[in-house]
């Protein structure tokens, strides 16, 4: 059984593996700069649901928010940043959130449209030394219990790019899961607010609990 485990300072905070009973908490990332960080309010929630129902995880499905640069970000295995405009990190928040991926963490960054000219440039404040590599369709994040055999799933158009998901790795580890021109977080959502079918919604919800998946289980 893998168990990935963040170590600073004298504290201690589990990634926790899916047979245990202590639930698993997730949070959506606020940041500064104007953008709407606050977007896809039911989606998180309802990614829990199915992921505890479909993939048997223990997570928390109440909606949760954690700023980038608090202390409190090392309370949680899996944070999730979505929004349509500017983003800034500060040094401060920055280097907290370099330290939170270091250490076991797992960011996924989902463009909700707008977003990548300015994310790109916030996550080299983050990672200086690393590039977004674009995952082949073969990586295993998009084979979990949920297979895409071509990758990212589209979930709304925009600009008639094709989906794409790109990562970060350090050390070996994949730390950021970049999903662009995909906008899975509204596939989350409720029903009613985006009207997307059914058959959309549940490509979406299953990349979603393939995200959480490979992020509980990476090597």
């Amino acid at each position: 059984m893998k168990r990935l485990t963040f170590l600073i300072g004298l504290l201690v905070f589990p990634l926790l593996s899916f047979s245990q009973k202590e639930q698993i908490k997730i949070a959506k990332l606020k940041y500064n700069g104007g953008g709407d960080w606050y977007a896809n309010k039911t989606a998180l929630p309802n990614l829990a649901e199915f992921c505890n129902n479909e993939i048997k995880t223990n997570i928390d499905v109440n909606d949760q928010v954690v700023e980038v640069g608090s202390p409190e970000i090392f309370d949680y295995s899996f944070v999730y940043m979505t929004g349509h405009g500017n983003v800034v990190f500060s040094n401060t928040e920055a280097e907290n959130l370099r330290n939170y991926l270091i250490s076991g963490g797992f960011l996924h960054i989902d463009d909700n449209y707008g977003l990548d000219q300015f994310i790109r440039l916030e996550m080299k404040k983050v990672f200086p030394e690393l590039e977004f590599i674009e995952l082949p369709h073969n990586h295993p994040i998009y084979n979990q219990k949920f297979e895409f055999k071509d990758g990212l799933p589209k979930i709304h158009e925009h600009d008639k790019k094709p989906p794409q998901g790109f990562g970060l790795i350090y050390e070996g580890r994949l730390v950021c899961f970049y999903s662009y021109e995909s906008d899975l977080g509204n596939g989350w959502e409720d029903q009613r607010i985006h009207k997307d079918p059914q058959e959309v919604r549940l490509k979406a919800l299953r990349m979603g609990a393939n995200i959480i998946a490979y992020a509980f289980t990476q090597d």
